[in-house]
């Protein structure tokens, strides 16, 4: 019996894959022969893919993560280029791929970066050191740049927003709107690196050594500040209990970037994220992003 965790359904309604829904359980009896593994319990956090426990022929733990087909297969394949080229550095490692049907075998890690609890300035010091591995050049990777992540944000919050019939304030969609704009302009190939696209605690886990290892990898070809940016989006409420650009300054800190930038990303990350979450009813956090937008944009003008 596959259990799909109910993000994942929702997520994968969204995409128009519901016939990748009902061929899960053939396409997991499928790997299971080609990979010789045996597949166990699925994760039930999971929301951009079915996740689920594997054993190798040998013994070995592994995870089996197959992506909700998307962007005609140019989700998968991108995740799976970022693993190559990581090499188990910063990320998990790759042990198996199948870019067709958006299938991957991984390493298997330890309990996320979330579940430990830990203070959120402990977590950023450890999603800084954990993100700054996975940075190098890779201008030859076919990957998205930041310019056309950030063309593709801009697109993404204006539809939703009006899709879902303005959940949060004109000047907030016009604030991220003029952050990602200077983010565009502001992108050059030489300076740009690769970045995992989506660091944050959920995709923090624990590997041998006391270290952590990300999964999830988006992909892009970007200023770091990017990857950063997606940090500052993160954990809204405690955002908010202090001056939210601070946390910038820190960021900048930790890794020697620019605040501004890793705001700017921040600003249009967390409004793009609020309003994901929003449509597929992923609560309180999608009003708590919300409403730290409104509040982040109000102060700005």
């Amino acid at each position: 019996m596959i259990e799909v965790p109910a993000a994942v359904r929702a997520k994968a309604m969204v995409h128009g894959a519901r016939q990748w829904l009902e061929d899960l359980p053939s396409l997991v009896a499928d790997l299971e022969r080609a990979w010789s593994v045996t597949v166990g319990r699925s994760f039930p956090d999971a929301t951009e893919a079915f996740v689920a426990e594997a054993v190798a022929a040998d013994g070995t733990p592994a995870v089996l993560k197959l992506v909700i087909p998307r962007d005609g297969g140019a989700h998968a394949a991108h995740e799976i280029s970022v693993l190559r080229l990581a090499d188990g550095q910063g990320c998990a490692r790759l042990l198996r791929a199948d870019v067709e049907r958006g299938a991957l075998l991984l390493e298997r890690l330890g309990r996320s970066l979330y579940d430990l609890g830990l203070p959120v300035p402990r977590q950023h010091e450890i999603l800084c050191t954990v993100a700054q591995r996975v940075w190098r050049p890779a201008p030859d990777a076919g990957l998205p740049t930041g310019a056309d992540k950030g063309r593709w944000l801009a697109e993404f919050i204006t539809a939703t927003w009006a899709e879902l019939d303005r959940p949060c304030a004109e000047r907030t969609v016009a604030h991220a709107l003029s952050c990602v704009e200077r983010r565009i302009a502001a992108h050059d190939d030489e300076r740009a690196v690769l970045v995992h696209g989506d660091v944050h605690a959920w995709n923090a886990l624990e590997a041998v050594g006391g270290e952590f290892k990300l999964v999830d990898p988006d992909g892009l070809l970007a200023e770091a500040e990017y990857d950063l940016g997606v940090i500052m989006r993160e954990d809204p409420v405690d955002l908010l209990q202090g001056e939210p650009y601070d946390r910038a300054v820190r960021l900048a800190r930790l890794t020697g970037r620019d605040p501004a930038a890793i705001w700017e990303w921040g600003v249009a990350e967390r409004v793009s994220t609020g309003l994901l979450l929003t449509r597929i009813d992923v609560q309180p956090v999608a009003r708590q992003m919300l409403a730290a937008a409104d509040r982040i944009a109000q102060s700005s003008l």
